[in-house]
């Protein structure tokens, strides 16, 4: 049984970019996983892991850009971009979740819907996390209104859909960066202004 090398896996990931430039991102990705397949440098197990990040990374841009085949969903039966994934299921399934959560401040749960409601990729969805959700909680530094801390989640963010159990399948405990706002209604509105201006 060969043992995946998690350097070599990372080094034929940033290779493959680098090498293959093609402005049409399908080519792009059709030739990168060309290369990866025929890299002698990687075992059977490193060439499907490398494979499975490129995937990742091509349903992330053919949803982005609204551009690619569009497959029918075997769940919802809707029209759907990604490969690994449904658009449509996951946002089906946070929608679903809505009543389940809530900061307390309704500014903040729209936001965090809204941002939800507009996700692409399921590593990359905006939540709401319980402070009993959140271990090792350290002071950073103070800027303005706001205090910033680091943190262990330990539930983690998303990670994966699971077409299966129909539901987002969470990768355990991270590393985050906290900002506390002071109950100050115009600090919470920059800070929401802020956030908007991201997406």
């Amino acid at each position: 049984m060969s043992n995946i090398r998690k350097e070599i896996i990372n080094s034929a990931y940033d290779r493959a970019y680098y090498l293959i430039q093609n402005d049409d991102m399908h080519k792009r990705f059709e030739l990168i996983r060309q290369l990866i397949l025929s890299d002698e440098v990687l075992n059977n197990k490193e060439k499907s892991e490398v494979l499975k990040r490129f995937d990742d990374d091509y349903d992330y841009f053919k949803v982005l850009k609204n551009d690619g085949t569009e497959r029918i969903c075997e769940n919802c039966q809707e029209k759907c971009l990604a490969k690994n994934y449904c658009e449509r299921c996951i946002r089906n399934y946070l929608f679903s979740n809505f009543s389940s959560w809530s900061s307390g401040n309704p500014d903040v749960d729209n936001l965090i819907k809204k941002c939800q409601m507009e996700s692409i990729i399921p590593y990359m969805i905006v939540e709401w996390i319980p402070f009993n959700n959140l271990q090792n909680i350290v002071l950073l530094s103070n800027i303005g209104c706001s205090k910033i801390y680091s943190a262990f989640w330990t539930d983690g963010n998303y990670c994966k859909w699971d077409s299966k159990e129909m539901k987002l399948i969470k990768a355990g405990p991270c590393k985050v960066i906290l900002r506390y706002l002071q109950n100050d209604e115009k600090a919470n509105r920059d800070w929401i202004e802020e956030v908007l201006a991201l997406f």
